[in-house]
């Protein structure tokens, strides 16, 4: 497997939020909980962008930046409702999750 980052979003509530990531065409991978009641913690990908949405309090900060570089810009800015902006290295589209964390997203 090849090196990689996967960014942690701290979110209040897994299940109020993964329906704006699929939104921008992320899809969960996978959950854990370790018995009901608990803070869920799931992966969500689109193509090779990988991140994982927590509710553990203390996985992250609320409010994180990430810049992310993905496929399919176009396609997703339009899905976002967002315009891009033009910055010195290329186009991007900054959206702001449910729960505060930003994401700056630019064509791969």
């Amino acid at each position: 497997m090849a090196e990689r980052a996967i960014p942690v979003l701290r979110v209040a509530a897994v299940d109020v939020t993964l329906p704006w990531y699929r939104l921008l065409g992320f899809e969960e991978q996978w959950r854990h909980q370790f018995e009901p009641g608990f803070p869920v913690f799931v992966s969500v990908q689109r193509g090779d962008v990988e991140l994982y949405l927590s509710e553990h309090e203390g996985d992250a900060v609320p409010g994180t930046l990430v810049w992310l570089r993905v496929d399919g810009f176009d396609e997703l800015e339009q899905a976002a409702g967002a315009r891009s902006r033009a910055q010195p290295w290329g186009p991007e589209v900054q959206l702001t999750d449910p729960d505060g964390n930003r994401l700056r997203i630019g064509p791969a």
